[in-house]
């Protein structure tokens, strides 16, 4: 006979599995969606897992939801008002808009959202749950909510996936929506930066140079590697202003990780072995499974550049994703713990898993609070 705390799980796998959106569909009978509710002896002793698992639930649900909205919903401009909303939960939002990143001098992130009608933004997200005043653990997420790739286009066909490059971004958000509801006694911080990559006249070209929050430059000879440019501004941000314990950064960022490890393992990149085994240890747990890759000062020539500090591809080719990991690593300026996770195989699936169907998986959430 199952525990109840067993129950508790089967249950909760359930709901995960019945998630489906359904926003658009004329037709809301097919709605999945499955509420449950326990009766019974000693049910009262697990109210405390089911409060945490149901924080989870929402956590997910919540990423999954940013995840599969379409590009034209979901533009910067409304996802930073749906960050905003979280504030009732008693998370602390602040918002930057263009004029405030100006100023604060993050060229790299606004480079990329350039050539959109749309803003661009920074968002930090607290959550202070410790009675103390330690050193929060940080969450940093790259929200490029549609890649068009710039002027560097992408083929059109599959480009529609692209309203799926915020999902880095969308399980920060999600994640810190979850810390807030079961009320975890920890200090955490999430940052992600929102902008939308579209050729115009005022878009990035390849071989513009800008000049990152770091201060380092970078010259872009590929505006569809854009992502690295959004975190670059928003991990040096992290570190310097929240000093962190360390640093987990996501992101839908390279092809190059689906070809190395499908859609089975995240890439995981980190300058900390403690950090890595215990991303190691809970994706084993939790069935979110990451897979280290090497991070190597060898790599650093392949991203050197003649005209700037750096260049935004490799264009010899090879390792797509440890030089893109090798160009994150120079924005953490002070050696803080940190590691990236690539989650472009993981963020959506094009066939349904044991705990989501199709579509936007939520991968990450359950990692990260384990």
């Amino acid at each position: 006979s199952l525990t109840n705390v067993q129950l508790e799980k089967v249950l909760h796998g359930a709901q995960l599995k019945s998630y489906n959106f359904n926003l658009y569909k004329s037709d809301k009978s097919k709605n999945t969606n499955i509420k449950l509710s326990i009766v019974g002896n000693g049910i009262k002793k697990t109210n405390f897992l089911r409060s945490k698992l149901n924080a989870l639930l929402e956590g997910i649900f919540l990423t999954r939801d940013l995840v599969s909205e379409p590009g034209n919903v979901l533009h910067p401009d409304e996802y930073a008002k749906r960050i905003n909303s979280l504030k009732k939960h008693g998370l602390k939002i602040k918002i930057y808009d263009e004029k405030k990143l100006k100023k604060l001098g993050m060229n790299a992130l606004l480079g990329v959202g350039q050539g959109s009608i749309r803003g661009s933004y920074l968002v930090t997200i607290e959550w202070n749950g410790a009675k103390n005043k330690s050193a929060p653990l940080a969450f940093v997420g790259k929200g490029v909510c549609f890649d068009t790739g710039g002027y560097s286009l992408k083929p059109a066909k599959f480009m529609e996936d692209m309203t799926y490059d915020m999902a880095g971004s969308a399980v920060v958000v999600g994640l810190m929506k979850s810390l807030a509801l079961r009320k975890a006694k920890i200090n955490a911080v999430g940052v992600v930066g929102l902008v939308e990559n579209m050729p115009g006249g005022d878009a990035l070209r390849p071989g513009d140079i800008l000049k990152s929050y770091s201060g380092k430059t970078v010259e872009v000879l590929n505006t569809d590697a854009e992502g690295r440019l959004v975190l670059a501004d928003a991990l040096t941000y992290t570190e310097e202003k929240f000093k962190p314990k360390f640093i987990v950064d996501l992101a839908t960022l390279t092809g190059a990780i689906i070809v190395s490890l499908g859609s089975e393992y995240a890439g995981l990149f980190s300058n900390d072995d403690k950090l890595s085994d215990q991303l190691i240890e809970s994706g084993k747990h939790v069935e979110e499974k990451v897979w280290r890759m090497p991070l190597n000062k060898n790599y650093d020539k392949l991203i050197d550049s003649k005209n700037a500090d750096m260049q935004n591809i490799n264009y010899v080719g090879g390792a797509g994703s440890t030089t893109a990991a090798q160009f994150l690593q120079r924005f953490i300026i002070n050696k803080t713990p940190w590691a990236h996770l690539d989650i472009a195989g993981m963020a959506f699936s094009k066939y349904a898993g044991s705990l989501n169907s199709s579509g936007a998986t939520g991968y990450g959430v359950r990692l990260l609070d384990k």
